[in-house]
């Protein structure tokens, strides 16, 4: 009798961000899900630093709290602190980070995915993909058990042939004390995928008490701390643990630089490429040659714990070189290690070999999610698992796809700059890849997303309705402002104490508020507005968003135009078997590229690197345009 006699909808393998993501989404739509890992203790364990959201990651994790995945309300359950960074800048790139209690996030996380309905659990490593014609009918276990399924979800991460290097000593793993997974590569190639390996790294952890925190710079929270998630089921933070920041010397340097000779990343032992964003302090050391200093950001990693995290010092030189050096480090003279830093080398697939659902071009059924496809991040893994695990969903009950476009979120850049442009490193987010970044802001995530999630049965009633009553409050604000007029001598004295020119007849709030100079805290202190508020018991949320319409409304208009044409070209639809050779006059690079990545839309042909305007221009006179 076989442990599994029931045929799943949806397999998904690994836990991680994206794994746990996929299958509480694909549940959630009511799939039958079965999701195996190799440990069941260490799921969406955070592998690296002990923290959600930052630069374009925030804005990652608030479409996917929209959307119905967990990881915005896990992280306000688990947050110690919470800030909201480049708020000195435009709301465009406003992004919201937490410090996470590394222990009480991998529990949350646990305790969801146990409450979620249609969703089982299997301890165990997946060494085979079962495929026939092309189609993917199930996994095969170490114990040699076959599971089937209509649908799998390789959401691998750093363990597919993993290998940890700690200066010249080098064993197999796929992360600290966690065995690697073997057979499923080996698989893939075989039915004509291509892979690649990529690296990525990790600091030391330390003992926070043998720290000396007075010699170092604290880094507190904000003062009114916001939350991730738009739904009411999580409360801001009213207690919060300081992070600390102290920095590097030309003395580490040298002591550092002394084992160069022994590091993996030098002399040839680590031959793949690690993120580019995201450097070994040995890489810090030797490509920024003229800094003498670099910033080490000092993170606690929990209420309770006394291990710290010293983000910054990422590193895979040998175990004596990192702690002498760390000691040579201003507070961390008496440092004790609880683990030296290491590096870590993994397969990956070129991401080019998948559909914008990010189901296999090869075969049929089969999807890919997370650090597998060459990203890095517990954001982009986790909004690769959410979308993947949507569209495994949507594809057993028949169903057309959910496919973002680049001006619809976050999430649609992320998939599509994987699939249209591939990746040699490890691709990270940031707000400078999104081209209509004023249109993806953290502030409307819910507007744009939650009601699609909800048209296919993910997000719930109760947040759509929640989303409606803002959408309509800040709306019903934005329109008090066009109507409401202020007077020259309530506005004159604010207009000159922010240097912006008075006055001199009353004018419409909505224009005298887009002036650039005046602040939302300087569009509290007119008294209309001040009552418009209190009468209408609007929260924070709500005056936000409605300050943001009013200041900012030319440039969101001008952005909405240019994403119309950009749409436009995403409807004219490139026929799926496309002969590009018959095209005489075209580049032979672009052919080439377009015949490999094949697009769907004009649109996103244009974005493939190496296909130049001219190419598109042939292409649509061929298509008869």
């Amino acid at each position: 009798m076989s442990l599994f006699q029931d045929k799943y909808d949806v397999v998904v393998v690994g836990a991680g961000h994206a794994g746990s993501e996929a299958a509480a989404a694909a549940a959630n739509m009511g799939m039958k899900t079965l999701l195996v890992t190799m440990s069941l203790q260490n799921i969406a364990q955070m592998s690296c630093n002990p923290a959600m959201g930052g630069i374009a990651k925030g804005q990652i994790v608030r479409e996917i709290d929209a959307l119905g995945g967990y990881s915005g309300i896990v992280s306000d359950n688990s947050a110690i602190q919470f800030k909201m960074l480049n708020v000195s800048k435009g709301p465009a790139m406003w992004s919201p980070r937490c410090q996470s209690d590394r222990m009480l996030f991998a529990e949350t996380w646990r305790l969801m995915l146990e409450g979620t309905p249609n969703l089982d659990f299997y301890q165990e490593m997946i060494s085979g993909i079962l495929i026939e014609n092309n189609k993917v009918v199930g996994v095969k276990t170490s114990l040699g058990i076959e599971i089937k399924s209509n649908t799998v979800i390789l959401t691998n991460g750093t363990f597919l042939n993993g290998l940890i290097h700690i200066g010249d000593k080098q064993f197999g793993g796929g992360r600290a004390g966690e065995s690697a997974s073997f057979g499923i590569t080996e698989d893939l190639i075989k039915v004509g995928f291509e892979s690649g390996r990529m690296k990525t790294g990790t600091p030391p952890r330390v003992d926070g008490r043998s720290l000396d925190y007075s010699k170092m710079d604290e880094q507190p929270g904000d003062v009114n701390p916001q939350k991730f998630s738009y739904s009411d089921v999580t409360k801001p933070l009213t207690k919060q643990r300081s992070c600390y920041m102290t920095y590097t010397s030309p003395e580490v340097h040298n002591l550092l630089r002394e084992g160069f000779d022994r590091s993996p990343m030098f002399n040839g032992r680590i031959k793949s490429l690690g993120p580019r964003y995201c450097p070994s302090i040995e890489d810090k050391i030797n490509r920024f040659a003229d800094k003498d200093r670099h910033q080490l950001f000092v993170e606690p990693e929990g209420w309770n714990t006394v291990e710290v995290y010293v983000n910054g010092f990422s590193t895979s030189l040998p175990e004596d070189v990192q702690f002498k050096a760390l000691r040579s480090v201003v507070g961390f003279e008496n440092v004790k290690f609880f683990r030296p830093g290491y590096a870590i080398e993994y397969d990956y697939f070129p991401p080019t070999q998948l559909k914008h659902t990010l189901e296999t071009k090869l075969v049929e059924g089969l999807y890919f999610a997370g650090q597998i496809n060459g990203t890095t991040g517990y954001e982009e893994a986790a909004a690769q698992g959410l979308m993947a695990g949507i569209n495994a969903a949507l594809k057993v009950q028949e169903k057309e796809p959910l496919i973002l476009k680049r001006n619809e979120a976050y999430i649609g850049v992320l998939i599509d700059d994987l699939i249209t442009k591939g990746t040699e490193e490890p691709y990270r987010m940031f707000t400078s890849r999104a081209e209509y970044r004023t249109l993806l802001r953290q502030d409307n995530a819910d507007f744009r997303l939650t009601p699609k999630a909800f048209e296919i049965g993910l997000a719930k009633e109760a947040r759509l309705k929640r989303m409606e009553y803002k959408k309509e409050s800040s709306d019903n604000f934005v329109q008090f402002f066009k109507e409401t007029s202020v007077q020259p001598k309530e506005a004159n004295p604010i207009l000159e104490e922010k240097g912006s020119e008075p006055m001199k007849q009353p004018d419409k709030m909505f224009k005298v508020f887009s002036r650039p100079q005046l602040e939302d805290n300087d569009i509290l202190q007119f008294s209309k507005v001040d009552a418009y508020i209190k009468e209408n018991s609007l929260d924070e949320e709500i005056i936000s968003q409605a300050i943001i319409q009013v200041k900012y409304s030319g440039y969101i208009e001008k952005e909405k135009n240019n994403a119309d044409k950009l749409n436009r070209l995403e409807d004219l639809i490139i026929p799926e078997n496309f002969d590009y050779d018959k095209i005489k006059s075209m580049s032979f690079e672009a052919k080439e590229k377009l015949k490999k990545i094949r697009p769907v839309t004009i649109s996103q042909a244009s974005r493939i690197s190496g296909v130049a305007p001219s190419d598109i221009s042939i292409l649509l006179i061929h298509m008869g345009r």
